[in-house]
């Protein structure tokens, strides 16, 4: 691997004459900000939310590639910092009774830390002491249209404005992706399981543990990632048909949950879903991935589960910090011509993006196996994984799809003068 460091590195300005939009201030947007500041472009962010979500689901990352793109970024000491400390996970039996522990690593990899934590991280990496990133919140895309020299955007909002480049980086249901690209219902590729999460009560006293319960089909678990003696997370997983309903009925979807859940035989299952029925902070969405022919479309660009995401299970969120940096690195090495840094983006990722793919789409099975026999198969895989030797076997598994792309050394290796040759990014004028 390249040799890597916890101190970021400067660029000289090479991409100083772009002006550049990102829509989505989650992970995907702000990390990419982060580089295309370091490479002196000027960056808007704009996020449809009143302010940064905090909280959100536990994200992992693991082995070298991820790591590799957490040193160069400068942020890894600080993700240490606020990592969760999980430990074991029980699968446990109708009556509470712990039948298995699955390894910290296996849910949690080498790192985790809250998806809101994170988003912090990255926030103020690119909002302090730099005037190269813009971030305007409460506000969203209303339409593009581009021309040979540029994309004029309209907002719900604010006044119409002219970019260079627009990218979206505004999740599974991208809303600039419908605007480039078409409806999501040509994109998005349901996997026959559904996912809700929530805050609860921590009446079971768990300390970064967590108990897991499943039957043929779904699964309910209560789990304390922080140690917090108050709050503990409730999360739901079943099987299902695509579903028709509203998004943003959020009652709806507590009543949709809660008829697939109401005569589960775990013991706590009633408070799981009387903290469903109090929650004010639900998450609810298929478990599903996004598939498209091609990454980008003139000067519009997808980016993380706009372009490649899934629910869960795909280390989506690592996935998105790595491609954030071939993204970026690859616009420097083009000095900002966008056709042959978004081809070059896509032949670097789009391998490595499938792969994290393919390994989530076993994540709904995993949690709930849709009948008692494959339940019973995965509870003895389950045995043998807390075995050490076997454990040690799934953990280089689980790294490989992580690690399966070489990473450019971008700030170093530099980019290509018009004669060819290599020039680094990091001379002085």
């Amino acid at each position: 691997m390249p040799k890597t460091t916890n101190t970021p590195q400067t660029a000289t300005h090479s991409l100083a004459h772009l002006n550049v939009l990102i829509s989505g201030a989650s992970i995907a947007g702000p990390a990419l900000a982060l580089w295309l500041s370091r490479y002196g472009a000027r960056v808007t962010v704009i996020e449809k939310a009143s302010a940064l979500r905090a909280g959100g689901f536990a994200v992992d990352f693991r082995g070298d590639v991820h790591r590799t793109v957490l040193r160069r970024m400068g942020i890894w000491d600080e993700v240490h910092r606020r990592q969760t400390h999980m430990g074991r996970q029980t699968v446990v039996d109708a009556d509470d009774k712990e039948c298995v522990d699955l390894p910290a690593f296996m849910m949690s990899g080498d790192v985790e830390i809250f998806r809101g934590d994170l988003s912090k991280i990255l926030h103020e990496r690119t909002s302090a002491g730099t005037d190269s990133v813009e971030y305007v919140f409460g506000d969203s895309i209303a339409s593009l249209t581009e021309d040979s020299e540029g994309v004029d955007v309209t907002f719900d909002h604010g006044a119409p404005r002219r970019f260079d480049l627009v990218v979206g980086a505004d999740g599974l249901h991208s809303h600039t992706r419908r605007l480039a690209f078409g409806d999501e219902s040509r994109y998005l590729h349901h996997l026959g399981f559904y996912v809700a999460g929530f805050d609860m009560p921590n009446d079971l006293g768990l300390d970064r543990t967590a108990r897991m319960y499943s039957e043929p089909g779904r699964m309910a678990a209560i789990n304390n990632y922080d140690g917090a003696p108050d709050r503990a997370g409730g999360f739901l997983v079943f099987r299902s048909e695509q579903l028709a309903y509203d998004r943003h009925d959020v009652g709806e979807q507590k009543t949709l949950i809660a008829d697939r859940f109401t005569e589960m035989g775990w013991q706590h299952t009633p408070k799981v879903l009387a903290a469903l029925d109090k929650a004010d902070d639900l998450y609810f969405d298929a478990i599903a991935q996004i598939h498209v022919d091609r990454l980008s479309k003139g000067r519009v660009v997808l980016l993380g589960d706009a372009g490649y995401g899934a629910t869960m299970g795909g280390i989506g969120t690592g996935t998105a910090l790595v491609c954030a940096y071939v993204l970026a690195g690859e616009l420097a090495a083009a000095r900002g011509e966008h056709r042959a840094a978004f081809a070059a983006y896509e032949a670097e990722i789009r391998d490595y993006a499938k792969g994290c793919q393919k390994q989530a789409g076993n994540a709904g099975p995993f949690f709930a196996p849709p009948t008692e026999r494959k339940l019973r198969s995965r509870d003895r895989m389950y045995r043998m994984l807390s075995s050490r030797v076997l454990a040690g076997f799934f953990k280089k598994v689980t790294e490989r799809t992580a690690s399966s792309l070489e990473l450019k050394d971008y700030e170093n290796a530099g980019y290509r003068d018009a004669d060819g040759a290599y020039a680094s990014l990091n001379r002085h004028p």
